[in-house]
């Protein structure tokens, strides 16, 4: 299944994407810029439907099981840090944090009778007056969430000498082109408070609000997504470690590309055609249940502690 791509340095996926009601959709929003629209060089104008960061948001949920606040089942012996308070209930995991196993959470924390920094920095083995040894960096990691390595983590607090940092794997970016603003807007309907009065304005919420809004339409959105099998290889972990985290990688885009593109409320895509632009020829997209086939038998036998390992958070008091 992997073969075809033993040499290959990127397997770049493209994805032509279609709105699935209608021809028009919303983009994504940044505090005080509004929509991402750009120019490309001698192109028409362009629109960043979808961020990297975004992406890799979309990418991790995928095996999150949210009602269970625990991994789906396919991916339920792969090591993960979870965090919970004193009395054991849920707080958050490394697969849910931004920062990951560097998140505060885990390094404020407390496990194994140590601070949550003090013992990821025992279990990276840097040590102040020596160089970074990567290979065992990543071993280690692997040994406590190996999505880290698909995903990336900084440790960027001082206490971890050298603030170590993996980059993502797995990249994706939905971008829009040819596009045009198509703007409308609407009006917010209080048929019990109709007139507004003091303390009963807009501003609390009442009467008739009217309000506008800017949506898009586009020649072409397309999803490019790349996994860098040269960094998975280059972690210098054995073949199976190497396969399985190449097969997560492949079973999250596999997966997204299969499933809902819902990404806002009137951002609802769908996938019209798959593209392998890299490698040219010889491989194809498996099927996410193919990937999970492989995936399970390979993490039944793959680690040491399999599932959770809990670091227990709690706030800081304040001063009396």
């Amino acid at each position: 299944m992997l073969a075809p791509l033993a040499d290959a340095p990127r397997l770049v996926v493209d994805a032509q994407l279609t709105p699935l009601a209608g021809s028009i959709f919303q983009p994504t929003g940044f505090p005080d810029l509004g929509a991402a629209t750009f120019q490309r060089p001698g192109g028409p104008a362009s629109l960043l439907v979808e961020s990297v960061q975004s992406m890799a948001n979309h990418f991790e949920s995928l095996g999150w099981d949210s009602p269970q606040q625990q991994p789906i089942e396919l991916l339920a012996d792969l090591p993960y840090v979870e965090v919970t308070d004193s009395s054991g209930s849920f707080l958050t995991s490394s697969r849910l944090e931004p920062h990951r196993l560097a998140a505060a959470y885990v390094r404020n924390g407390a496990i194994d009778g140590q601070g949550g920094a003090e013992w990821i920095a025992g279990q990276l083995g840097t040590t102040p007056g020596k160089p970074l040894d990567w290979r065992a960096i990543y071993q280690a990691i692997y040994a406590l969430d190996p999505l880290c390595l698909v995903h990336g983590v900084f440790f960027s607090d001082r206490r971890w000498h050298g603030t170590p940092r993996i980059r993502r794997a797995l990249t994706a970016v939905i971008e829009a082109h040819d596009v045009s603003p198509a703007i409308s807007g609407g009006l917010k309907r209080d048929d019990v408070q109709i007139k507004s009065s003091e303390g009963m304005s807009a501003d609390e919420g009442y009467g008739f609000i009217p309000f506008g809004r800017t949506e898009y339409v586009a020649g072409e959105i397309l999803l490019t997504a790349v996994v860098d099998l040269e960094q998975i290889r280059g972690y210098g972990l054995d073949a199976r470690a190497t396969e399985l985290l190449t097969l997560v990688a492949l079973w999250e885009l596999s997966t997204l590309l299969s499933g809902s593109l819902r990404l806002r409320t009137a951002c609802d895509l769908e996938v019209q055609k798959v593209t392998i632009r890299k490698p040219t020829r010889g491989f194809r997209l498996p099927a996410p249940r193919q990937l999970g086939a492989a995936i399970e038998k390979l993490a039944s036998r793959a680690f040491e502690r399999r599932g959770a390992q809990r670091v227990v958070w709690e706030p800081k008091r304040k001063a009396a």
